[in-house]
């Protein structure tokens, strides 16, 4: 019953009454009226071959013997070659010698379905890329689940999250070596998981993910994201076995292009060209994205093609352009890169090939997000100051990440990370300094900062070090209230303290007030008359159920972490704060809280007053 706890009629079909009832930047319409179930396929059945003649046995005295070569007559007439129907756009007798063995294998239909031999071949199961023993979620933790429930999950989060602790938690679930839903087929849930960390930004995760499954079970859903996935991460020639296997899954110039290219890394440079050429002369591709296809393709061979790349004219970058340029050492208008959408970042964060100054400068967004922790960033940072390559003034940012470390006083140490966090306080920089901001000591000299410096230490988990602040913060301060939160000790917090801490909320709304009193009630320290007290008083209804709240209020009383974890990502969606409700943080809270996701519970909860 437990692993089936969202049957009987609610197998996320979410009635009407979530989109009435929840923000609509929260909550697709996916979620809200899902798609139903495909049906189970019925097997066909096969067709049992007409009996034969009955075999005549040799009069006595003769004896049977097979005939070696037919009589005249016997065998049926060979057509001629002019009597056959052949297509009308069928090449000709030249242009088959001209072909190469792909060519002609893609043309006859003869291409292989597998590049692996029968022994080799994986199973459809626990497909991922962390088990259950590296931290990732059982492998059976969503198979007795609807799999209308998992589906809508994966396709309404339509990313990014507000929260980076909740994007961590979501990765951590997508990327689990885990067994599709009952009545959902393998290759599908493969697909939206790694659909959805492309859209999260989780691109290498997506690569792996879908390295997991041999390239014969593909289907066009699968080699879309995988295709998205090589790209993002500079990987064109991880492309090519699904090139080679599935050529008809993708229509586009840029799969065309990427097409050539793995014809002239697999020895046949004719075929490739002939495949940039069309593509050019058809208008099928760009003329930009076909240059770069002819210069990369050309490293294969001589090299020696004189194509030259002009950027003139072009005024939208693609990913697939960027990656491209990045292979092939290009060097972008600056213009055209600064107005690419902000998701470029995120993967140009972690391609190995872009220039490091330009890494650095996309990595506070990747940060925030949660794709890159802080011992990423230090040892990005770290390559930076470092480098030989780069000119003093590029590398300022990682001298003065040095000095939040070496400097001899501690205040000192903190005017510099104030300095990195800037005005506005970019969130991305406070995981930058969070292990500078541990080696702090907690003395009552810089209680004053403590709000920062904690919000900082606890972007990267590090609750522990945290508390050593618990004596030194004021009761009421920010400082207080996010220790408050991330306590691992669960313990009863003063009321007066918290009336404190809200008469002094200057935020938005009283944001931070609204999310400490729904961070402070999921985790049950606070009394429960004195919640609702509270929560009258900044008018939240925390009793309020809709069906997103009910179904994520039940995986977490049955303890389904991976479930919790989905729904979660549903209800954080949003491009900032400012687009969570404390009803939806309470609901999340309570939820990972109930499941034994403690830890996450409280990161995110302190992330949220840090935040607001």
């Amino acid at each position: 019953m437990k692993r089936m706890l969202m049957l009987g009629g609610a197998a996320l079909a979410l009635s009407s009454s979530l989109a009435m009832a929840q923000p609509e930047d929260l909550l697709p319409d996916i979620f809200n009226d899902p798609p139903p179930a495909a049906p189970a396929p019925t097997p066909t059945p096969r067709a049992q071959p007409a009996p034969g003649p009955a075999p005549v046995a040799p009069a006595p005295g003769e004896t049977s013997a097979p005939v070696i070569q037919p009589l005249p007559g016997d065998a049926p007439p060979t057509p001629a070659i002019a009597d056959i129907d052949l297509p009308a756009n069928f090449p000709s007798l030249a242009e088959l010698e001209e072909m190469d063995e792909s060519e002609i294998n893609e043309l006859l239909g003869l291409r292989p379905k597998f590049d692996v031999p029968p022994m080799a071949r994986r199973a459809m199961e626990r497909i991922g890329v962390i088990s259950s023993s590296e931290g990732g979620f059982p492998s059976r933790a969503l198979a007795g689940q609807p799999a209308a429930l998992v589906r809508s999950a994966l396709e309404g989060t339509r990313g990014p999250l507000v929260s980076r602790w909740g994007h961590i938690l979501l990765r951590r679930t997508l990327a689990s070596r885990m067994d599709a839903p009952d009545g959902m087929d393998p290759a599908e849930f493969a697909a939206l998981r790694a659909a959805l960390l492309n859209r999260m930004g989780e691109v290498r995760i997506a690569r792996s993910l879908v390295q997991d499954v041999d390239g014969g079970n593909y289907t066009p859903e699968l080699s879309a994201a995988a295709f998205t996935a090589f790209v993002e991460t500079g990987d064109l020639l991880g492309a090519c076995p699904i090139s080679r296997l599935h050529s008809e899954h993708l229509e586009s110039g840029e799969w065309t292009l990427t097409q050539a290219i793995c014809d002239a890394f697999s020895g046949e440079e004719r075929a490739a060209d002939r495949r940039l050429q069309r593509a050019l002369g058809t208008g099928e591709a760009e003329e930009i994205d076909v240059r770069l296809a002819q210069l990369f393709a050309g490293a294969a061979g001589d090299g020696g093609r004189g194509v030259t790349i002009e950027w003139d004219g072009v005024d939208e970058l693609t990913p697939w352009r960027l990656a491209m340029a990045r292979a092939l050492g290009t060097e972008l208008p600056d213009a055209l890169r600064a107005d690419a959408p902000a998701r470029f970042d995120l993967f140009e964060a972690t391609i190995p090939a872009t220039p490091l100054p330009q890494r650095v400068q996309s990595a506070d967004r990747a940060a925030e997000r949660g794709i890159l922790s802080a011992r990423a960033m230090v040892d990005l940072y770290s390559q930076l100051y470092a480098s030989d390559a780069v000119e003093a003034g590029e590398r300022v940012p990682s001298v003065t990440l040095r000095e939040a470390y070496v400097a001899e006083d501690p205040a000192a140490r903190i005017a510099v990370m104030r300095g990195l966090w800037g005005e506005d306080v970019n969130y991305g920089r406070m995981v930058l300094t969070a292990y500078a901001a541990a080696r702090l000591p907690a003395t009552e000299a810089l209680a004053g900062d403590a709000g920062p410096v904690l919000a900082s230490m606890l972007s990267a988990g590090l609750d522990a070090n945290a508390m050593r602040w618990a004596d030194v913060v004021e009761e009421g301060s920010l400082g207080w209230a996010l220790l408050a939160l991330a306590n691992p000790a669960s313990g009863a917090v003063d009321e007066g303290a918290f009336r404190t801490f809200a008469s002094d909320d200057s935020s938005a709304e009283s944001r931070k007030t609204q999310f400490l009193l729904a961070g402070l009630a999921g985790l049950g320290r606070l009394d429960n008359a004195v919640v609702g007290e509270l929560a009258g008083d900044l008018g939240i209804d925390f009793n309020r159920q809709t069906a997103w709240s009910e179904r994520i209020g039940q995986a977490g009383r049955y303890r389904n972490q991976a479930l919790v974890a989905l729904l979660a990502g549903v209800g954080m969606q949003g491009d900032g704060w400012h687009r969570m409700t404390a009803r939806h943080l309470y609901h999340i809270v309570s939820a990972l809280n109930a499941a034994g996701l403690s830890a996450e519970a409280r990161m995110i909860a302190a992330e949220a007053v840090a935040r607001g």
